[in-house]
């Protein structure tokens, strides 16, 4: 079993860097301090590779792009959808047609091309047909055109009404519409730079494209022809500019945030979680004065599934499972190894923040059981050494680890495979490990996302379902749920499917991810966005915008 080495090397130059940087911050130049209140700066430590909103699959795309560009609907910070450009809609009684009323007033980013006086115009319904057409292009290659794999058809009515209708009803379509894929493009610009589009960005977005020194540094600026205005009628966005670096090392990110150099990080590196965090997750004193933690709900579980067609009997038994599922304390394993960050998984495969997520309808720690189940086990098969191989990456070595020495008292032996993450992947896609570690990041903001993981005509590797899980009931209910539009019965459907997963035990959910930020006090609303998409538009630092006085004051 591979262990993984700790670098003692580095600890008191870092140490000694923190120090340093931490005195600096005092010295800032003060016409500087003015000036960077007018900016939000943040880190991505992954290269970019493009601002085409087609390929926006993962979030170092997705945060810049968000900024940019805008689809006919949007989620809130509560995961609501709530109207984009699209001021409002319509759906049929069939729940297969949607209407799209869109606003009147909203305007692309400038550009010559445009070959208007101002170099600019209006959105019509008839650019989201070409985006739609753009998705769907197999010459353009989006990795987003399943988006639109059960759309039948979509046109434009008129300038302002635009009509999509289903192949079949499928109630989370509407929140997939407010994926970044979706966004609207204009058709002279992407004609005019082709690929290059990627580099030359132009949306609708609350903030345009300045410039990209890739690798390097991108830039983008306020909208001023932004349409949308806060509650009090302020123009928004609040910021002037934003700035992204590209510093792929994670220390480097952190002394250049304590530097007062970045407004914010949006993780917990092992490199610098000591230097920040106590062991029981609160923000150490040092950093208090200067520093706030944001956290809420990630849509993401991270879970050990198991290969229900797997040659080893102890993986195709459900008393193993289900054992496996009680014999390890989740809250110890959150506050030791998670620093406190995270939910213990005390449901099903829903994680919180979504419809259908039950609390304590799960597995809570019971070693006595999980004893009593594996000892049944042992007495119908008369197997008295039961093991289990679990796949992993290193950064999850030690929770599985953890997982190791629980279940190691009870008479049921782990073995832990470590492996690259690519590795792990294909193997897991593939059906070649009996059990492995992973995690699923909702696509869109409907439980539906996490319960197509065990639906049998999803199986690898034509679908997502790793597990190879099959259930009669269970595809009934799946089936049944898209013919469903209202949010509270389709609830309580989702809530009998995550059911019949608790009791078949198809996977062992460890916990419910948490999106936790670190950012400088004055900067202010920046929320925590379940799906932890970055939303710049109503962020400010030091004080709030004037509102804007009426006419005749």
């Amino acid at each position: 079993m591979l262990k993984l080495k700790k670098n003692h090397h580095n600890l008191i130059p870092f140490s000694l860097c923190i120090v340093l940087a931490i005195s600096t911050i005092a010295c800032t130049d003060v016409k500087n301090k003015d000036r960077d209140k007018l900016v939000f700066r943040y880190n991505e430590h992954y290269n970019v590779a493009t601002l085409d909103p087609a390929f926006a699959r993962n979030p170092p795309i997705i945060w810049p792009t968000n900024q940019l560009f805008n689809g006919l609907v949007q989620q809130d910070d509560s995961l609501n959808i709530v109207p984009d450009i699209a001021k409002r809609w319509e759906v049929s009684e069939d729940a297969k047609t949607y209407i799209f009323y869109l606003r009147e007033a909203v305007y692309f980013h400038k550009h010559a091309q445009f070959k208007t006086p101002d170099s600019t115009r209006k959105v019509v319904a008839a650019d989201f047909t070409y985006s739609f057409d753009r998705l769907k292009d197999a010459r353009v290659a989006s990795p987003g055109s399943w988006v639109l794999s059960n759309v039948e058809h979509y046109e434009a009515l008129n300038d302002s009404m635009f009509s999509i209708t289903l192949k079949k009803p499928f109630p989370a379509f509407i929140g997939m519409l407010g994926m970044r894929y979706c966004s609207v493009v204009p058709k002279e610009i992407t004609e005019f730079y082709g690929s290059d589009f990627r580099s030359n960005p132009i949306g609708t977005g609350p903030f345009k494209f300045k410039r990209w020194q890739e690798g390097v540094k991108l830039v983008l600026r306020k909208n001023e022809l932004y349409f949308e205005k806060d509650k009090q009628g302020r123009q928004l966005p609040y910021m002037e500019a934003v700035a992204i670096t590209f510093l792929p090392d994670k220390q480097s990110e952190f002394l250049q945030f304590a530097q007062g150099n970045l407004d914010f990080l949006n993780s917990l590196d092992p490199s610098y979680k000591d230097e920040l965090l106590t062991p029981l997750g609160e923000l150490k004193d040092k950093y208090d004065e200067n520093v706030k933690v944001i956290t809420g709900p990630f849509l993401n579980t991270e879970y050990i599934g198991f290969f229900l067609e797997s040659k080893s009997e102890e993986v195709r038994s459900e008393l193993l499972r289900r054992a496996l599922n009680y014999g390890f304390d989740r809250q110890k394993m959150i506050t030791y190894l998670r620093n406190g960050i995270g939910m213990p998984a005390d449901a099903g495969f829903i994680p919180k923040g979504l419809p259908g997520y039950q609390a304590n309808s799960g597995y809570e720690y019971n070693p006595g059981k999980a004893s009593q189940l594996i000892d049944a086990y042992i007495k119908q098969t008369g197997n008295t050494s039961p093991s289990i191989t679990i796949g992993t990456n290193s950064q999850y070595l030690d929770i599985c680890e953890y997982i190791q020495r629980e279940l190691g008292k009870i008479n049921l032996h782990i073995d832990i495979d470590v492996m690259p993450p690519s590795t792990l992947r294909q193997l897991k896609s593939t059906g070649q490990l009996d059990a492995f570690r992973a995690s699923w990041i909702a696509d869109y903001p409907d439980a539906e996302n996490y319960l197509s993981l065990y639906y049998s005509k999803n199986f690898t590797p034509n679908g997502p379902n790793y597990t190879h899980f099959k259930n009669t009931d269970y595809d009934s209910l799946y089936e049944h749920s898209f013919g469903i539009t209202a949010i509270t019965e389709r609830q309580e459907i989702y809530r009998k499917m995550d059911s019949i997963l608790i009791e078949k035990a198809p996977f062992v959910p460890l916990y419910y991810d948490e999106v936790i930020q670190f950012v400088h006090k004055d900067v202010h609303g920046l929320k925590p966005n379940p799906q932890n998409f970055l939303n710049l538009k109503r962020v400010y630092k030091g004080e709030k915008p004037a509102i804007p006085a009426k006419n005749g004051e």
